[in-house]
Order: C-alpha cells, then sequence, then structure tokens
C-alpha cells in the first residue's frame, strides 16, 4: 500500500474519488464495517472489471511519540455507488447527494450540503427539498448505469440452469458434475470456475439486485457461461449439445 492524502475535486486530472473514510462518515457506519463491505464486494468486481479497488493508508501520530498506519479504500463513483448497493436507503440516498454535490460545486454551482442537515427520512424529503422516493430514483438510476456497464461482457451468456438443459440434467446435477471434475469450486455461496482454467472466455460474472417481501436489498453475482464455454463443457461432458 502507498500513502497519500485525500484529494478534492480540482487538485488533480485524476477522475473524483471518494474514501471509505468518507463513506462511513455519510452513512453513519463505522469504518472497519464498510472496509469489510468493500473486501466482500472486491473478488467480484475484479472478475467483471480486472481491476481490484485503490486500497491506500494514512499516517497517525500517537500520544507515546508513535506512528499507527490505517487502510483505507479510494474508489470511483461507479465503484462507489456499487458499494453502496449493499446500503439502506437512506445510507445509498446519502452518498448519491454527496456525489452530486461534488460534481455540483466543480461546474461552479451550489448545492445545499446532504451532512449539514437532518436525515431526509426524519422528514421525508431530502437534505435538497427533493422527495425522499425522487433522490432514492436519482440513485437507482445511477446505481443501474453502472450495474449495466458491469454486466455487459455478461449480456449474452447463460446461466447454469440455463446450460444444464441444453446437457438434459437438473442444474444441481450440473454442478455437482462440474466440481467432481475439478472445472469449478464453491466459496462464499457461489461457484467460481477452477483456476487454470481462468483467462481462456469461458464464463463471465454477472451482478443481480432484487429485492425481498420486507423491502430488504439483495445483490447477488454468479457466474455465467459464453459460448466458448459452451462448446468447452460439450467436449468435456460428451453431450452433443450442439
Amino acid at each position: 500500500m502507498k500513502e497519500i492524502s485525500i484529494f478534492q475535486y480540482g487538485e488533480t486530472s485524476e477522475p473524483q474519488r471518494m474514501t471509505s473514510l468518507e463513506i462511513a462518515e455519510l452513512t453513519g457506519k463505522q469504518h472497519k464495517n464498510v472496509m469489510q463491505a468493500i473486501r466482500n464486494m472486491e473478488p467480484a468486481w475484479v472478475k467483471v472489471q480486472g481491476l481490484k479497488f485503490q486500497l491506500l493508508q494514512k499516517t497517525y501520530s500517537l500520544p507515546n511519540g508513535g506512528k499507527k498506519m490505517m487502510p483505507y479504500y479510494s474508489l470511483t463513483k461507479t465503484e462507489c455507488l456499487y458499494i453502496a448497493t449493499k446500503f439502506n436507503d437512506e445510507a445509498r440516498a446519502r452518498l448519491v447527494l454527496r456525489w452530486e454535490e461534488l460534481e455540483v460545486a466543480h461546474r461552479g454551482q451550489s448545492l445545499c450540503n446532504p451532512v449539514a442537515v437532518a436525515p431526509f427520512s426524519q422528514q421525508g424529503q431530502s437534505p435538497c427539498a427533493l422527495p425522499a422516493p425522487a433522490v432514492l430514483a436519482m440513485a437507482d438510476k445511477i446505481i443501474g448505469s453502472a450495474l449495466s456497464e458491469m454486466n455487459a461482457a455478461a449480456e449474452d451468456t447463460l446461466t447454469a440452469t440455463q446450460v444444464a438443459k441444453t446437457f438434459n440434467m437438473t442444474v444441481w446435477d450440473f454442478n455437482a458434475v462440474l466440481s467432481d471434475m475439478g472445472i469449478q469450486y464453491r466459496r462464499y455461496g457461489r461457484w467460481n470456475l477452477s483456476d487454470d482454467l481462468q483467462g481462456r472466455g469461458l464464463t463471465e460474472m454477472r451482478t443481480h439486485i432484487s429485492y425481498s417481501l420486507k423491502g430488504e436489498r439483495k445483490v447477488k453475482h454468479y457466474m455465467t457461461w459464453t459460448l466458448q464455454g459452451l462448446r468447452f463443457l460439450n467436449a468435456k461432458l460428451g453431450y452433443p449439445n450442439f
């Protein structure tokens, strides 16, 4: 890890970024919990984008004269809003408003500060006098665009259930067979392509967001199979599915 200072718009030619420290402050969450959420979501991001999130560190001076290093993440807008899919509606809306504030300020305009006022959920409105549903709709639109970009590579791929049908198998039997053959393995509740098969264009990762009946947001990352992957499976399983 390297150490840099947290910068604001206009201080660098790089795209605007937000740190996990600011995300924690905006959402009222503990920084360690924000860090853990980012770590948990990083593997799926790496699968899609091929890059890890930028991990940095700050140095603090201790009262005894010593030094303490604290790691933190620096995220682009798309990365930040991807992480926000794990947060509740209010936290998600606050992040969206913060990004809007940064971008409006960069254009030399003014926008009220979403951090300096009471949470909009207490009044039924946003800090900028927008109805809460409008802010959440804004958040969903931005996050939807980011997800669309992330899922572009997996747009024409097939799920395990769809592939299993071409082999006249249930998805449970299909996954079990591939696991026994060493083609895939299960970790953190999802199937992953074996390491020795990575980089061959056989699979793509897909991200899906849904809601429970209680309104709880669910984010699911799962592996899908490309046409090249189907040909590979056909050769391995020996079934004439083409």
